[in-house]
């Protein structure tokens, strides 16, 4: 019986990672590794809680030797502080390309965010992969995010033996997602920006785990955006989701942070303020060519399972 190829999947604990893993288990053996806990995904998938820049991180390689690693281990700003995101995300991150390379690993993929764009009124209406990042000019909270992806960028050139893939997806929505907007749309009352309703994008999770499915299975190495044709204006996405919008006054700036500060929302921290007023529409068609990828969920469904939380 041929022995079934050895995948590494970081940030086991999350809801997207434990549906790449449900799905990949049958055809890989998966190693499931997390930095905040250790996640009990059942038989056969072993998982462990590890630092990444502690030597069992290492050892945990040495044993198993991968033919593969999907790194969805990046920690949100909304979660720790910008120190131990930094550790984590980008030091992190560091130490599993290098463990990569010395253990010879083939493959890797990397999720960042679109949020890596930044939300400015002077981005072109429809981003590409080659539009620069600016969102660490923007907000201190988003370096970690940028730095992820630069690193990641500066080894999949550095470093083409091991076949780098990163993605950079739109706003994941559905089950389990525990994200900013995610979290607006589970809301009974969502707070939004007085005069503001940018158009965004989302990707159902069931969709997003099959594209991290299909990159990794045709190992095709670059940067894709990942986002699907239509789009919605935020305040339409709120109410469609059984949401109501509760207007926040969006001047002067600096009331419109203070405000977000004092309330402590997880759904509106102020450091996405720019994202709650301008456009951030990604180009996803060079990831759909190249892979051959079409959304299976409608912003209609996405919406309808809101509605039904409430």
């Amino acid at each position: 019986m041929e022995q079934k190829k050895k995948i590494l999947v970081t940030g086991a604990a999350g809801a997207l990672a434990k549906k790449v893993i449900d799905k990949l288990k049958h055809e890989y053996k998966i190693i499931a590794v997390d930095f905040r806990s250790k996640v009990d995904l059942g038989i056969p998938v072993e998982s462990y809680k590890v630092d990444f820049n502690k030597r069992i991180f290492e050892d945990i390689f040495r044993e198993h030797h991968f033919d593969g690693i999907i790194h969805l281990g990046r920690i949100s700003a909304q979660e720790l502080n910008r120190f131990t995101r930094y550790n984590a995300n980008v030091i992190g991150t560091r130490k599993l390309l290098d463990l990569a390379i010395k253990y010879k690993v083939p493959q890797v993929l990397v999720l960042s965010t679109y949020f890596v764009y930044g939300a400015s009124p002077y981005n072109p209406s429809l981003l590409d992969e080659t539009t620069p990042l600016k969102a660490s000019e923007l907000t201190m909270d988003l370096v970690d995010s940028v730095e992820l992806e630069n690193l990641s960028t500066i080894y999949l050139y550095k470093h083409p033996e091991l076949n780098i893939t990163i993605l950079r997806p739109c706003n994941i929505a559905g089950p389990g997602v525990r994200n900013t907007f995610s979290l607006l749309l589970s809301e009974k009352r969502s707070p939004v920006l007085w005069g503001f309703s940018p158009l965004m994008q989302f990707i159902h999770i069931d969709d997003m785990r099959d594209a991290i499915c299909i990159a990794f299975d045709k190992n095709k190495p670059g940067v894709y955006n990942i986002a699907p044709d239509d789009y919605i204006g935020f305040q339409e996405a709120i109410k469609a989701s059984g949401s109501k919008p509760l207007p926040i006054p969006s001047i002067p700036p600096a009331l419109t942070d203070s405000i977000a500060r004092f309330l402590k929302w997880k759904s509106f921290p102020p450091y996405l303020i720019n994202y709650f007023k301008y456009p951030v529409i990604i180009d996803g068609s060079l990831f759909a060519k190249t892979f051959g990828f079409t959304p299976k969920k409608s912003l209609s469904d996405i919406f309808t399972y809101y509605k039904n939380l409430k």
